[in-house]
């Protein structure tokens, strides 16, 4: 019997094209629904496709963030379009995106199932490609009754797994509805200037003159009206500024840095605060970081800007192997949490997060904030900080950790206040603040 011929390999997809934005947006989603962080499936997907013009690239990472911000719209429409859940996982991602951009861009619809086929050929043979074209059109035809069913669906109207939806309404019984939407909104984009390098007005001109609109935050801090490339920053690889959240930039002014003291950085990764603190002042600065890889990007964020600091890959939990014995005058704590707070700029965190992950990072921070406590001098302070929203990771963290500590001393903040909650709003992310002093023992 003779075998019948292959069919003949498909011509490559124009590398501008909207097919293909849309399979390396597939590609990433497939990563995160397999369990992995999006910023490492996007750092291969890069290097998988080097040669992808500018364009495509911004209208991949569009998709994919929009789509992983609109948690559970894709899958309540897929529950109703497919007779069972499907087994190929790019296919799968394929068409979470492309109801994606249906609901976000449906002046193009019929552009969109047109290339998203011409996509899902290319990612699959045999009948997905069939598959994607009925699926797609089904939902152009039923689109009204589609997104009747999403608005009556928790997690698909509110855009988080119902377990966080039912955390941040026990949290914040006032307040959760604006936190569920700012977190599936896109993030704003604030800049920290380098005094070490620059002033704020010098800045403000050079990035005026570039076009850019932008309004102050404090004294050394801009917000952009719209956020830009971070590569197309004037000033940016001459170490001028750096991207930074305006609540993130809240620690390292909030630790009271005074030139001259011995600093750890318990948690450094990515190294935004680690630099702030070297640019408000002259001190020992100590960065600590578990992750080898994570450790190498503090110190290229330290060397883009012109400063230095011991830098060690080590979990900072294992003092013996780390701390020489002499005393920090101050510790920033910025703890590994759920990242609730950020989960706007970091939207795979949705699809990944399990509801015990509160109490297991909860359990990861006594540990690090007990094994730290005995490196610091009396008199001394430790800013706390996490970007979650949960207080079993921050006031009850603290609460918990001074009962513990009969020398911890909970400071209260120049305003007067004792802890800081800064909940996601329009300038800023979610972030907790609480400052600890050790007092000499009784």
């Amino acid at each position: 019997m003779r075998r019948q011929p292959r069919p003949p390999a498909l011509p490559p997809l124009p590398a501008d094209s909207l097919a293909m934005a849309l399979t390396v947006a597939a590609d990433a989603l497939a990563h995160v629904r397999k369990g992995h962080a999006l910023n490492d499936g996007l750092a291969a997907l890069w290097q998988h496709y080097p040669d992808l013009p500018p364009a495509t690239r911004g209208a991949a990472q569009d998709l994919i963030f929009g789509t992983l911000r609109d948690y559970g719209r894709g899958e309540r429409m897929l529950r109703s379009l497919l007779q069972q859940p499907l087994t190929e996982p790019t296919i799968d991602g394929l068409l979470r995106v492309a109801l994606h951009r249906l609901e976000t861009r449906p002046d193009t619809a019929h552009t969109l199932v047109d290339q998203a086929v011409e996509a899902a050929a290319r990612i699959a043979r045999g009948g997905l490609k069939s598959l994607t074209n009925g699926v797609l059109r089904n939902a152009l035809r039923q689109w009204d009754q589609l997104v009747v069913q999403c608005n009556a669906d928790e997690e698909a109207s509110l855009r988080h797994p119902r377990w966080w939806i039912a955390a941040v309404r026990r949290n914040h019984p006032e307040h959760w509805r604006e936190i569920l939407a700012a977190a599936s909104s896109h993030p704003p984009m604030s800049l920290r200037i380098n005094p070490r390098r620059t002033t704020p007005d010098a800045a403000r001109s050079q990035l005026e003159a570039a076009g850019h609109s932008l309004r102050a935050l404090g004294s050394h801090a801009f917000m952009l009206d719209k956020p830009i490339p971070v590569a197309s920053l004037p000033g940016y690889a001459e170490g001028l500024l750096s991207v930074q959240d305006w609540g993130a930039q809240q620690a390292a002014q909030l630790l009271d840095l005074q030139d001259g003291q011995r600093v750890l950085d318990a948690c450094a990764a990515p190294g935004g605060k680690t630099a702030h603190m070297l640019e408000l002042a002259d001190i020992q600065l100590t960065a600590l970081d578990a992750d080898p890889q994570r450790t190498q990007r503090v110190a290229a964020q330290l060397s883009r800007l012109g400063l230095s600091a011991q830098l060690k890959a080590v979990d900072c939990r294992a003092t013996a192997s780390w701390w020489d014995g002499q005393a920090f005058d101050r510790i920033l704590a910025d703890v590994p949490c759920s990242a609730s707070g950020v989960v706007r700029r970091h939207p795979d965190i949705k699809w990944l997060r399990e509801q015990d992950d509160v109490a297991r990072f909860a359990t990861l921070q006594a540990q690090i904030l007990d094994a730290l406590w005995p490196t610091l001098a009396v008199g001394g302070k430790m800013l706390y900080v996490t970007c979650s929203v949960f207080a079993e990771e921050n006031s009850l963290q603290v609460a918990r950790f001074a009962a513990r500590h009969a020398d911890c001393q909970r400071l209260a903040f120049a305003d007067g206040v004792p802890e800081k909650r800064w909940l996601p709003g329009p300038d800023h992310d979610g972030f907790y603040f609480a400052l600890l002093q050790k007092r000499p023992a009784a």
